[in-house]
């Protein structure tokens, strides 16, 4: 029987998808934002594969909706809003109006779920965050320990945490980590933090799935055999200049071979490669959404991402595309923004996948996603450890 999922602010879809792709039917869909919702109801009515199985969307404020009839199911996924907690933000973590990590842990106390995994930006483990990090995470262990009418945060936890020092058992056994979506095959350079929890009655020990892909193994498939840029066909008088001291690197690194994993982290050449470029006419109409969008523009610490490194981490911006992020750099120093479908396959939508919206809109959607590949990697190992209990 396949598992059964509640995905909680699904935005475009990122985090879901990567668990349909193992097996899980998702009951419900909830997302507040009209134009995250109006693309997955497109997706749904182009009968896009999986999305063409999921349940309408339920477009609304999460604090109102009721978990009655979802008790017991086997899962509760769902990047809570980042705002608050991100590094280019306003940092306002728990007084920001934002936060909907209370709604996350209520979710997780009205349906009991046999497991949850939650998302959000690294930001979160900054050291001003660090009392409330460990309550939300408390919170996720002993989500039947509520605050008491009218007890502040910081009373709540300390309740909690004597709680925990009693050696009182877990409800949810939690593993936290911070994780960078380049080494799990994620063609970008995204840092983020995964809380994933097993219900108690679980038993077996569960460990983040093993990184997969490595800087190290990129670093020798371009400057020691060479095979990066023969795969891609790039001429030696068209390879930019070999990174300072790279020598002395690859030496040391042949020396670990074996030690790290075995594949290339994916760059933006990777990601792009078969696309034509966006401001030639072979670009027109002949792949959706893969249009030049003028205006951009670097400046000092917003330069771009080189094309033969996993992209820099894509953006929302609190006003539609940050002016200096999300764009290509090419080798002689000129940037272009980034097109939709570019930005997709940075964070690994499938091509027959599609985005309702303006391109602010749309690129605010790709910019809070999941990598879909990077939530594959984590959904394969929390399935198989939920079908093997």
């Amino acid at each position: 029987m396949a598992l059964q999922s509640l995905e909680l602010f699904a935005g475009a879809g990122g985090l879901a998808l990567g668990f349909s792709a193992n097996g899980v039917l998702h009951r419900a869909v909830v997302e507040w934002n009209r134009h995250a919702c109006e693309t997955i109801r497109l997706n749904r009515r182009l009968q896009v594969h999986p999305i063409a199985h999921w349940p309408e969307v339920s477009e609304l404020d999460v604090r109102t909706f009721d978990y009655d009839e979802f008790r017991g199911i086997d899962l509760v996924t769902g990047g809570p809003p980042c705002q608050p907690f991100s590094m280019g933000g306003k940092h306002r973590g728990f007084l920001d109006e934002r936060d909907m990590f209370p709604q996350a842990i209520r979710a997780v106390r009205e349906t009991r779920p046999k497991a949850f995994v939650f998302e959000n930006v690294r930001g979160l483990t900054r050291s001003a965050f660090f009392n409330y990090f460990n309550y939300i995470q408390l919170q996720l262990e002993f989500p039947s320990l509520l605050a008491k009418r009218g007890e502040e945060w910081l009373a709540h936890l300390k309740r909690l945490e004597q709680h925990k020092t009693k050696g009182r058992p877990s409800e949810y056994h939690l593993v936290t980590r911070l994780v960078n979506a380049a080494n799990y095959g994620v063609p970008q350079k995204r840092m983020r933090v995964f809380i994933v929890g097993f219900r108690a009655d679980m038993h077996r020990p569960w460990t983040f799935p093993s990184e997969t892909h490595s800087e190290a193994a990129l670093l020798l498939d371009q400057w020691d055999s060479g095979e990066y840029w023969d795969r891609h066909k790039v001429a030696k008088r068209h390879r930019p200049a070999p990174p300072e001291g790279i020598a002395t690197k690859l030496e040391r690194l042949r020396e670990q071979v074996g030690e790290t994993p075995s594949m290339p982290w994916r760059t933006v050449r990777d990601a792009i490669h078969d696309l034509p470029d966006p401001e030639s006419s072979k670009a027109s109409n002949k792949h959706q959404a893969h249009k030049f969008q003028p205006g951009a523009r670097a400046y000092p610490g917003h330069t771009g991402s080189p094309m033969d490194e996993p992209a820099k981490a894509l953006k929302a911006g609190d006003h539609g595309v940050p002016g200096g992020e999300n764009m290509l750099r090419r080798h002689d120093g000129s940037v272009r923004y980034f097109t939709v479908r570019e930005s997709a396959r940075i964070q690994t939508f499938p091509d027959e996948f599609v985005f309702e919206g303006s391109w602010g809109e749309v690129m605010r959607q790709l910019g809070n996603a999941v990598p879909v590949r990077l939530a594959s990697a984590i959904a394969d190992s929390v399935c198989s450890q939920l079908r093997a209990a």
